[in-house]
This record gives C-alpha cells, sequence and structure tokens, in this order.
C-alpha cells in the first residue's frame, strides 16, 4: 500500500466556548473562541490522518503550512522515520520554536495517525500498549481574575460534573481560598498562574497559598526558563512545581527532566513536537521522581494523542480538560468525557476523525 504523502492542508478551527464568566481577556482583547489549526496529511492511497497544531495567530500557521511544510512533504514517505527530523532541520533557520514548531507538532500526530491506521492498530499500541484505557481528567478552569463567587460556582460546578481534582487560572490568594473553601480538604488543586511573578516575588505569594495545600503550583516564575529559580522556589515553600508548556524545544524539556527542574513536566502535543516528543520525555520521566503530565487545553487530534500517550506510559496522571461548554465538541460521540474521565476504544489510529458535521460547519475555515 503507497504510503506517499499526496497533500498536507492546516484548516483554522476556532471553536467558541462559554466558560461560566465574561469572556476572559488575550492581549487585551475579550477572547471568544479557542484556536488551533487542523492538520489534514492525506496518502496516495486516499488514507487520511489528522494532527493539530498551536493556533495563537491562525493566519502566521496557514502560511507556514502552505508555503513552508507543503511542499516540503508532498511527495514524501509518510512512514520516512527520518521525515519529521529532515522537516524540522530543513526550517531550522526560520525558528527553533514559535510557529515552525508547532507547524511541526501538527504533521508528527498526524503521521503517527496514519502510522497506527496502516497497521490497523490503536496508537497507544505503538507506544508501548495500553496500561489502562479509561483516563481521569481534571478541570482546568480558565480564568476568573480573582472573582471570589465566580470561582466557587465554577469549582462546584466541575465537582458535580464528575471531575476530581481542579485546576486554576487564578494569581490571587482570596480565589484559591475560595476555591478550597468550595471544594473541601480532600480534592486535589492545582493553580497556575501563567509566569505570574518574577522569581524575586515569588516565593511570599506561593508560601501564602501553601496553607490550600496545593498538588503543585504551574508557571509561577517569569521567565518560564528560569529553571534555577523554579527550585528554589520549591526549596524554599515546599510546594511541587510543574512547567513545561512554554518550553522552546524538546531538548530544553529533556533537560528540566534530568535535572529535576520541576516535578511535573507539561509538554504540550501541539507545541512541543507531537507525540515523537511525548514518547521520548515520558519515557525519560519513567522510574524518576519527575512526572510527565502533559498540557492539554485543546479538543481536537492533540487530546486525542495526549490520551494515547497517557494510556501507555507506566506513571498514571489526569489530563487536562478545559473547563467550558463548546459550540462544538470534536469528538463528543466518539471519544466523550463522561463523570471526569475518557474512555479510549480499540479503534485504529487516534480512534476518531474529526466530525464530518465540524468540517462543514462555520467553525472550521479552509484556507487555500
Amino acid at each position: 500500500m503507497s504510503s506517499t504523502i499526496r497533500s498536507v492542508e492546516c484548516l483554522q478551527l476556532r471553536l467558541p466556548f462559554d466558560h461560566g464568566a465574561p469572556a476572559p481577556l488575550f492581549a487585551g482583547r475579550p477572547r471568544t473562541t479557542l484556536d488551533s489549526g487542523l492538520v489534514r496529511v492525506e496518502l496516495d492511497n486516499g488514507l487520511v490522518g489528522w494532527g493539530e497544531s498551536y493556533g495563537a495567530e491562525l493566519d502566521a500557521l496557514s502560511a507556514v503550512f502552505r508555503g513552508r511544510i507543503a511542499p516540503l512533504a508532498i511527495g514524501r514517505d509518510a512512514m520516512d522515520a527520518t521525515l519529521m527530523a529532515s522537516l524540522e532541520r530543513t526550517l531550522h533557520n526560520m525558528g527553533r520554536s514559535g510557529p515552525i514548531l508547532h507547524a511541526l507538532s501538527g504533521v508528527d500526530i498526524a503521521l503517527w495517525d496514519l502510522k497506527a491506521k496502516m497497521a490497523g492498530l490503536p496508537l497507544h499500541a505503538l507506544l508501548g500498549g495500553a496500561r489502562r484505557t479509561r483516563i481521569p481528567a481534571y478541570a482546568s478552569l480558565l480564568q476568573y481574575y480573582g472573582d471570589k463567587a465566580l470561582v466557587q460556582k465554577n469549582v462546584d460546578r466541575a465537582l458535580a460534573a464528575g471531575f476530581d481534582q481542579v485546576k486554576l487560572h487564578e494569581k490571587t490568594l482570596d480565589a484559591v481560598a475560595a476555591a478550597r473553601g468550595a471544594m473541601g480538604p480532600d480534592v486535589p488543586l492545582m493553580v497556575d498562574t501563567n509566569c505570574a511573578w518574577t522569581a524575586d516575588q515569588a516565593t511570599e505569594a506561593v508560601d501564602a497559598m501553601a496553607a490550600f495545600d496545593l498538588r503543585w503550583i504551574e508557571e509561577p516564575i517569569w521567565p518560564p526558563e528560569d529553571i534555577d529559580a523554579l527550585q528554589a522556589l520549591r526549596a524554599q515553600t515546599g510546594v511541587a512545581t510543574a512547567v513545561g508548556e512554554n518550553a522552546s524545544s524538546v531538548h530544553e524539556l529533556s533537560f528540566i527532566a534530568r535535572a529535576g527542574g520541576a516535578d511535573f513536566l507539561q509538554p504540550s502535543a501541539i507545541k512541543s513536537g507531537g507525540v515523537t516528543t511525548l514518547l521520548r520525555l515520558s519515557r525519560e520521566c519513567a522510574g524518576t521522581d519527575v512526572h510527565c503530565a502533559p498540557q492539554s487545553a485543546f479538543f481536537g487530534p492533540g487530546l486525542l494523542a495526549t490520551l494515547h500517550m497517557l494510556a501507555a506510559q507506566e506513571d498514571e496522571v489526569h489530563v487536562e480538560r478545559l473547563f467550558c461548554d463548546l459550540g462544538f465538541t470534536p469528538y463528543g460521540e466518539t471519544i466523550p468525557c463522561i463523570d471526569g474521565a475518557f474512555e479510549l476504544t480499540d479503534a485504529p489510529g487516534l480512534g476518531a476523525d474529526p466530525d464530518p458535521a465540524l468540517l462543514d460547519s462555520g467553525f472550521v475555515r479552509h484556507i487555500g
């Protein structure tokens, strides 16, 4: 069966969402959609693989695919083990991170989808085999800007929906106290501050939050690559740390893992290099004190790829699930989140293709 790549396309996906509060701000503007690039790789034999790329600026991402990725990939063998490395090396002088790495991440996911489909196996079988097929999720609440009433309301909603762990995107002690008050003492609570503090500011803030028994503090330091400051913060406060979403390459992530730079390593399938990066880091963390717990604040093929990796890895961790209602849930019928968990099947590849109704909807834009 031919495995030559016929076409590579990036579709712009914008999913409207409601997180139980007024729209949060991004770059000073209300954020009303969750955006990513749906990557479609078709072979000469008609088989299609799906991937996903981070979509901070979708027009820039589409331009990378149209002008750089597609010309390099079309005509290549999708099963060639050197393909991704050759693409990365060819494009290295355009940047080792940012839109180039995001685009390559989506291609990598699509190629793994194709490999598993051609083998007639679920992706987790190619990653070492499933140790579990039920993957519990934690509710990752979007930002409420310290509004205690909204924090309490949405923590209550998440617990009622069956989630048994909750993460905040907040920076204030009052918001953390409100969440702990709503959930009681036994529910694990994580706090993501999105690089809120410099090294000289973080200790006092995190030390105060420590009284509320945090499972981890995520991205507490600006800049996020200051691993020495991160390790010092952990030593000073006793609070476990989590980083990795903003790492510039798999090599930076690998350094963090090997150096014990954080307790929880958070590579992103759609930012950090796709399935290949997740698999490498999962194996590097196995048997160490560092837990591989990928960031997964997205809903397309990148989420499915993350679920398959978590099914296969030795360490059992919860998957991140943004807690919001979507205008369209890409895999709502085939791989739903029920009572705070996902259940994988033995369907080949990622386990599902995007719903045709989604592809024909106004939420997806095809760029020529």
